[in-house]
Parts: C-alpha cells; structure tokens; sequence
C-alpha cells in the first residue's frame, strides 16, 4: 500500500511511515520493528493496520465501525481517513515525534521520542520531560508577551523556519524561535522534531536531499537533558559533542556498546564487604530539576553534604552546589544523571565500597578524544618559567618583536590572566576588578601559579588520603585566602583533575518553572 501526493509518501519501508521528497520520515505510526514480511492493510471495517508477516498487529488506526470509506494523504503531508462527510482519524491530530508546516499542535497533544515527551502548555511554555515525571525544561514567550491572557495556544512551525505560537487573544503570531536559515534556500522543509537524545530541534531538508540539518535546538546545552547518558551515567563534552561514562572505576557500563544506556556498580554497596565511602566528584553535578522533596534539600556545608549521604541509607549520591545558595541535594535510590564538565565548580559525592577508585578520564572529559586541556596547562606552565626569569618578552609573539610594546602593559595583562584561570572560582576576580587591574586602578598581587600537573586534585582542598594514591595538591602562600569550603577532610579522593577549569564557571543547576 502506498500512498502519494506532492512531495509527500506513506509507504512501508523499515517500518511505515510517511516521508518526504523519498528519503526523510515525518510521521511514524510507532517505533516498533517490523519484519520483512510485514504490510499495511486498510481493512473493510474502517481501520488502517500495520501487520507483521506472523499476522500480529503492530499498529491500529482504531477507526473500526466510524464509518471511514477512504484513506489519502494531502499536498501538506496529512494522512487522512474519511467517511462520506467529514475527516474521522488523521496523522496531523495524532504526531508521534515530529510536526511539519500547516500542522497544527496543541495544548492536548504531546510529542514522544523513547523515555522523553514534548508538551505545549496552556500558558504558552513549551516543556520537555523525562519518563512524564521530570520537567527538565520549560520555556515560555519572552517579557514582550503577556502570556496570562492566553486562552489556547496553538504551536506551530512556518515554512521560512520560524517557531511560532498563535492565540485568539493575540492580535498575531508570537515568535518563539528562528531557525539559522531562517528564510534561506527554496523547496525546503522545515519541521520541528523531538529526537530520542531528549532535544527538541528544528531540521531542514531540501527536496531529493534525503538528509536532515540541524538548525535550532531548544536545549542548548546536551548535558542538561536529563537521564541523556542512562542512569548512573555522567555527560561530558570532547571537542565536537557530548560523551558519556561512569562516575568511577567502582562503576560499569550497562552495555559497553552503548554508553547511553546508563552505568551501574560493580558491587551493590549493601554487599560491602567492608564499609562504605563517599566518592568525591570535582566538577560534577547530579542534575537536579524542582520541585524537589523536601527531605533532599538542605541548606548545609559540602563536608555535611557529603557525610549525610553516607550516613544515610536513603541516599546513593549528594551535590553541593557553589553559586552560594549554600544548597545541598541527597539523591535517592533510583535513577541519577551527572554532568562534568571543568567549567563546574560544583562538587558531588557518590557512595560505592571501599576503596573508592576514582575515573583518571574524567580529569579532562569522559572517554573519547583528549580534550586538548593538558596542552593549555604546559603552556601555562612555560610561561610562568619565562616570567619566573623575568622574559616578559618570551611570552609575546615573535611577529611583534619590532614593535613599540609597553611591557609594563603585558606584565599587568598576563598577571590578570593567571588570576582569571585560579582552579578555585572564589579566587577569580569578578569583571569588575579585573578592568580596574587591566587599567592600573589597583595594584596586582603576586596571582599563585595554576597548577599544570595531570595528577593530584589540584583544588586547593586539604584531602586525608586512605588509599595509596599519592596527590599533589600545591596552593601558593600569595593566593587569596580560600573559602571555607576548601578545609573539608575527605576520606576517599577523586584524580578529576580540577586544574584544568581555564573558563569562568556557571555553576547553578537548572531549576523549571512548570506553570
């Protein structure tokens, strides 16, 4: 059975669905997979079927008894079944994961992709969750929409690229989102996807292309979305995308071949043979999403953080979050997804069995390529030997050297540049400070050198080490003096080197506001 209309077919290839131009799906009745001796049937009785060779049925139109004498598909991708009068059943008012132009989307409409959904609230936010119970994220209207006088918001994709939500009580279209070829190309389509990593993405894809381009993502950062790297398991970045891996060597992938599929531990801390511990985890958040239960947030220091988890056995993990909201989470049994990332300055903690064994890969990403961070210590490390003997020159470009440099200028901006690379964020100095010093308002004090070594944890912390690990952790006796939190005495430690954070951190965790 197939069926034509423009550019448009619903046919059966790997499973049925309809297609664009031959080659890109926008409509698939189910995911399930299909043998090769599978068929589409438009029965006597009204219903559409998608039906293995065994005769077992994968997928229903549920239309048996209404009446439908005919099934078509229109100019604008539309699978629809009739009765002699009006339309009982189309694809437009069932999506599964995708919408396309002239299609309209609903606030009783919902988008799936494998654990994660897409739902158009009545305010007008667009939201995304996982397993129907976690809003990982929510977006509404910006400020110039009142989004209190909408009555029915109706979500909907333009054929230009533009993302946009129409309501009665708006005298026109309000402009969620731009596609980056906004209004480019011709006899292209554009069309609005939830993909089963959890983003929600608008694609291009030109006629007899057969291929889709990425060209907006509501999720900016993948990492953010929730549960991407299964349970247990901790995103990362290499150079070109997100990555994942297991918290620590305590840990396994679920399925080596597949490392989205989560990570769980090689011994269930309840069979420990001796005690348990708590993992220190640099850098890293469990993601955490309001609202939360009560009973998992406390306002408390990192070194309770960490012991309330252990002590409790209710917990599996806690975060201490570092944006000085003083914030600490436990994270129950069940499902957690990390984020690591250098940029972090947020410490987690994981209980496993002693001895803890920390991932040496987390100390610049998780798996992968390297990312090309211990090149950046090197250098730092050779141009503090080059100040060290006095060659400011040395550091300079040689493609400079005949001109009239003032290096009384470069010293200051190098010395400004330590500064805002210090392994701990409180030793950063706000942009404020840091334009008084590039201009000499005030005077520089001696910045301590960063740490370029590859081991140790290089966080400034005073670190009671129970394993043979042997940890280097240098603080330089001219630093500012270190936040309260840099006293903890830990019992395990983690060789996520933190030396390696050369970017001011963003360090809350993402909060939604599910109205």
């Amino acid at each position: 059975m197939i069926l034509r209309s423009g550019s448009y077919s619903f046919r059966l290839l790997s499973s049925a669905a309809i297609f664009y131009s031959g080659g890109v799906p926008i409509w698939t009745p189910t995911t399930a997979p299909v043998d090769s001796s599978a068929s589409l049937q438009f029965l006597t009785t009204g219903s559409l079927r998608l039906v293995n060779g065994s005769g077992r049925t994968v997928w229903d139109s549920n239309t048996t008894s209404r009446g439908v004498s005919s099934a078509s598909i229109d100019d604008s991708g539309n699978l629809v079944l009739s009765n002699s009068t009006s339309t009982v059943w189309s694809s437009f008012q069932n999506p599964t994961d995708t919408i396309v132009p002239s299609q309209n989307f609903t606030t009783s409409m919902t988008l799936r992709s494998g654990s994660y959904s897409f739902r158009l609230l009545s305010s007008g936010n667009l939201t995304l969750l996982w397993n129907d119970t976690i809003v990982y994220h929510n977006q509404g209207l910006n400020s110039s929409y009142n989004a209190t006088i909408l009555t029915s918001p109706i979500l909907g994709i333009e054929t230009i690229g533009i993302l946009s939500i129409a309501d009665p009580s708006l005298s026109g279209p309000a402009i969620f989102a731009y596609s980056n070829d906004y209004a480019e190309g011709s006899d292209l389509l554009r069309f609005l996807r939830l993909d089963n990593d959890g983003n929600l993405r608008i694609y291009s894809s030109g006629r007899g292309s057969r291929t889709k381009t990425a060209r907006w993502a509501i999720v900016e950062d993948q990492c953010q979305v929730f549960g991407y790297c299964g349970n247990m398991g901790i995103c990362s970045y290499n150079e070109t995308a997100p990555i994942c891996g297991c918290p620590s060597l305590n840990f396994e992938p679920v399925d080596p071949m597949d490392t989205r599929k989560g990570c769980k531990r090689k011994e269930e801390t309840q069979d420990c043979p001796g005690n348990a511990t708590m993992l220190n985890l640099d850098h890293t958040q469990f993601l955490t999403y309001s609202p939360e239960i009560n009973s998992q947030v406390f306002f408390v220091g990192i070194s309770a953080c960490r012991s309330n988890c252990l002590v409790n056995p209710t917990c599996d993990a806690s975060t201490s979050l570092s944006d000085g909201t003083g914030l600490c989470y436990l994270k129950p049994p069940g499902f957690m997804s990390g984020y690591h990332s250098p940029a972090l300055p947020s410490s987690s903690y994981i209980k496993v069995c002693s001895p803890g064994i920390p991932n040496p890969l987390l100390s610049g990403q998780i798996g992968g390529k390297s990312s090309g961070l211990r090149m950046h210590t090197w250098v730092v490390a050779i141009m503090v030997m080059e100040l060290e003997k006095g060659n400011v020159k040395g550091v300079l470009d040689r493609r400079l050297a005949d001109q009239d440099i003032n290096m009384e200028q470069v010293m200051r901006a190098v010395q400004v540049s330590f500064w805002c690379i210090q392994e701990q964020p409180s030793h950063r100095p706000m942009m404020g400070k840091v334009v008084q010093m590039l201009e000499g308002i005030i005077e520089i004090e001696k910045p301590p050198a960063p740490n370029a070594g590859t081991d140790g944890s290089g966080n400034g912390t005073s670190i009671n080490v129970s394993s043979n690990v042997s940890i280097f952790s240098p603080i330089a006796a001219s630093a500012p003096a270190p936040s309260s939190s840099s006293s903890v005495q830990l019992a395990e430690v983690s060789l996520y080197a933190s030396g390696k954070n050369l970017e001011r951190a963003s360090s809350s965790l993402l909060h939604s506001d599910p109205n």
